[in-house]
């Protein structure tokens, strides 16, 4: 099977987006639970308080439930942007290191910057240095990176 084949860029496609978002779902239920004390069912809710604003975190498990769903379809989403763009420009798999940190950079600043401000999710409070850092390395380093390496070695088969 090739790795341009249909099945061959589906399969990436979903190792990839299991990798990265297994990594970066992991980082921020660490994270906040080192920092905040937040255990992981308040981490999904307030992924499903984007569509569901407040009310995701009076849901219980369902509305955690749907917020580890969106988590990976956001992900999946990430991951076939970065397939389909590594498809026409091959850099990105010449080049995955400096080509993931680039797409983790972009990946972060689209998701900051577009899509939380237009989502239901209360708007973030003051500026924390210790949550940039994290929430930056975390898109440079676990969802960047591992994307791009993945697309890059199912490109090699």
């Amino acid at each position: 099977m090739s790795a341009k084949s249909p099945r061959g860029i589906a399969l990436t496609i979903l190792l990839a987006t299991a990798v990265a978002g297994t990594l970066d779902i992991a980082d921020a239920c660490v994270y906040w639970a080192i920092t905040k004390g937040a255990p992981p069912e308040r981490i999904f809710q307030s992924v499903a308080s984007g569509l569901l604003g407040k009310a995701a975190f009076k849901g219980g498990a369902p509305t955690a439930a749907l917020g580890l769903a969106l988590h990976f379809s956001i992900m999946a989403v990430m991951v076939a942007v970065y397939v389909a763009a590594s498809l026409r420009l091959p850099i990105l798999t010449r080049r995955p290191v400096l080509a993931g940190l680039g797409y983790g950079l972009a990946t972060y600043v689209v998701m900051n910057f577009v899509v939380l401000p237009l989502s239901n999710a209360a708007p973030r409070g003051p500026f924390v240095l210790a949550s940039f850092v994290n929430g930056l390395m975390a898109h440079l380093l676990l969802v960047g990176l591992p994307i791009a390496v993945i697309a890059a070695s199912r490109e090699k088969r």
